[in-house]
């Protein structure tokens, strides 16, 4: 019985990191226009204030781990909220303003393959054939899509500093999915942790959120304004934030990381049902490459000798 609820949890985490790209995908419907209403800084500010007032009851329960955690490796906490919510919320809401959606999807989905960077510079972990075919087959699927279908296209590629500041961010989030798998941030419970982190980005990105208020940026003030940070707080943010922590927690950085690839996937079929938009050949293609190399470079493929083993 014991060995049936292994296997039986063992697919939970897989279909939650199936299911996080899609929610930070939500951001095509929610932060279509919320960006031009709203300043970088101060979007991302409420962003994870709310959700950070949200995950408070979580933090609470968790104090006697949470507290020493705050104490202890300050400089940690610091980091995460750093890298994930200040670097990964704000400067992508900058980026936009100066390249491309197209640009920023090819360059921001390098994001895995950092993580394995990082971890091969930090960790010394190997690096597998197959994951090293993975990565070629899934960015090229990406590469088709956001292509459309047209590769020679990317030798016109105009890099700016919006795509300088967009990989920027792809190196943060690697980091930000390697710290999450040390040791401090495990001893805190999933939701505790994700409380903290947030905590930690909308202090650090309140300074600069104050400032703008104070220069007269623009601040959210429709309804429109507002239902869209609902949205990017309820689905961008928790729902995605939390899957991420649990794919990191439980199937590690660099597999979650892969799950980057399938934010074009999700994108354009969130883009097909609620931006009318068509769906293409090459979106079929590209897709076909997303998922085998997503597949190839995370699928457990030592299942059979698992079994054979808990057989005998």
């Amino acid at each position: 019985m014991a060995t049936t609820n292994v296997k039986s949890n063992a697919i939970w985490p897989w279909i939650v990191l199936a299911l996080t790209p899609l929610f930070f995908s939500s951001n095509i419907i929610f932060g279509r226009g919320v960006v031009a209403e709203v300043a970088p800084f101060t979007l991302a500010f409420l962003r994870w204030s709310f959700c950070a007032a949200i995950l408070l009851p979580f933090v609470l329960r968790a104090k006697k781990t949470a507290i020493p955690f705050v104490k202890n490796h300050k400089l940690l906490w610091l980091t995460l909220g750093f890298l994930g919510m200040w670097i990964c919320g704000a400067i992508v809401y900058v980026a936009l303003g100066y390249t491309t959606a197209i640009n920023t999807a090819l360059v921001y989905t390098t994001a895995p393959i950092f993580t394995i960077l990082i971890q091969f510079i930090w960790q010394g972990r190997a690096v597998k054939l197959r994951e090293i075919i993975g990565i070629i087959a899934a960015t090229i699927g990406v590469a088709y899509i956001v292509l459309k279908g047209d590769l020679a296209a990317f030798l016109q590629l105009d890099f700016n500093i919006g795509d300088i500041l967009i990989l920027f961010c792809a190196i943060s989030w690697a980091g930000y999915s390697v710290l999450q798998k040390t040791e401090p941030c495990r001893d805190i419970p999933m939701l505790s942790m994700l409380g903290l982190t947030t905590l930690s980005g909308a202090i650090l990105l309140a300074p600069f959120a104050i400032y703008e208020f104070l220069s007269g940026a623009q601040m959210p003030v429709s309804q429109h304004a507002w239902l869209s940070i609902g949205g990017i707080v309820l689905f961008a943010s928790l729902l995605a934030f939390t899957g991420t922590q649990h794919g990191i927690r439980h199937l590690g950085p660099q597999i979650t990381g892969f799950s980057l690839y399938l934010l074009p996937v999700y994108g354009v079929l969130l883009a097909v049902i609620f931006l009318n938009e068509t769906y293409q050949q090459f979106h079929f293609i590209g897709t076909i490459f997303v998922l085998g190399g997503v597949i190839l470079a995370t699928a457990p493929l030592n299942f059979k000798k698992k079994k054979t083993v808990q057989t005998n």
